[in-house]
C-alpha cells in the first residue's frame, strides 16, 4: 500500500479496528479493517538542508547519480537514503555507495578525476516463509542485474537461499559494528581501484557523456541520469 497516507483511524460497532485513506496522487479514499499494520511514516527532508539549497525539488540531496558528488557544490558529497535517484534506499546501496564517496572524495581532495562510478546497486531479502526466501537487485532505474530473484522462494533453492542470506547478514552485521581497523565494508581487506571514466563500462552501458561528467563542475555540464 505504497502512497497512501492514513487520515483516519476508528472502530466499528463491534469493536474492529478501520484505518482511512487517501492516495496521495488520485486523492482516492478508502477504509481498510485490520487486526495488525505495519505503517511507514511520510518522509520529509530536513529543512536546514532545504535552506541551504543542497536538496533538489524532491527534497534529496541533489548528487551527481554516478560521482555522488553535488550538482552543484562541488565540496560536497553524500551517500546513503538521502540522495536523489531511482533507486531502493537500504543499507546494501549504502554499502555500495561507501567506496565510492571515499575515493572519490580523496581524488577531489588531491585534485584528481572523480573516477570511481557508482551504478545504483540495491539488493533486497524478501523472505517468503519462516525458512525460504528470494531477493531482487538492480541498478538506477531499477534495472534488473543477474543475480534479480534467481532463486525461487519456495523449495530446496528457497530454503538454501534463506540460510545463506541469514549467514551474510550477520557477518555485515558484525563487520560494521567490530570497530576493526580495515578498509571498511564492502571490501574491508583492500581499496578498490576503478578504471578512467572513458573505460568505465556502465558508463558506456548507459551513453553518458564521459566529458560533460568530467567537467560538470568546470563548464557546466549537465550528465542525463
Amino acid at each position: 500500500m505504497l502512497g497512501w497516507d492514513m487520515i483516519k483511524l476508528h472502530q466499528s460497532e463491534v469493536g474492529e479496528k478501520i484505518a482511512t485513506f487517501r492516495n496521495v496522487a488520485t486523492g482516492e479514499v478508502l477504509e481498510k479493517p485490520f487486526m495488525h499494520a505495519n505503517i511507514n511514516p511520510t518522509s520529509k527532508p530536513h529543512q536546514s538542508l532545504v535552506d541551504a539549497g543542497i536538496t533538489d525539488s524532491t527534497g534529496c540531496i541533489d548528487v551527481n547519480p554516478y560521482t555522488l558528488q553535488h550538482e552543484r557544490f562541488e565540496n560536497i558529497f553524500a551517500f546513503g537514503d538521502a540522495i536523489k535517484g531511482n533507486t531502493t534506499r537500504n543499507q546494501t546501496a549504502a554499502t555500495a555507495q561507501c567506496p565510492i564517496v571515499k575515493h572519490n572524495l580523496k581524488q577531489f581532495m588531491e585534485g584528481k578525476e572523480l573516477n570511481a562510478v557508482y551504478d545504483g546497486y540495491s539488493q533486497y531479502t524478501f523472505y517468503m516463509s519462516h525458512s525460504h526466501a528470494t531477493g531482487m537487485s538492480h541498478t538506477w532505474d531499477y534495472e534488473p542485474t543477474p543475480q534479480n530473484h534467481w532463486s525461487s522462494g519456495y523449495g530446496l533453492f528457497g530454503a538454501a537461499y534463506f540460510k545463506y542470506q541469514m549467514k551474510t547478514h550477520l557477518s555485515a552485521g558484525i563487520a560494521y559494528t567490530s570497530f576493526k581497523k580495515n578498509h571498511g565494508p564492502p571490501h574491508t581487506h583492500f581499496n578498490p581501484s576503478y578504471d578512467p571514466l572513458e573505460h568505465n563500462e556502465y558508463l558506456q552501458q548507459k551513453g553518458v557523456d564521459v566529458e560533460a561528467l568530467r567537467n560538470i563542475h568546470n563548464k557546466g555540464g549537465v550528465v542525463p541520469a
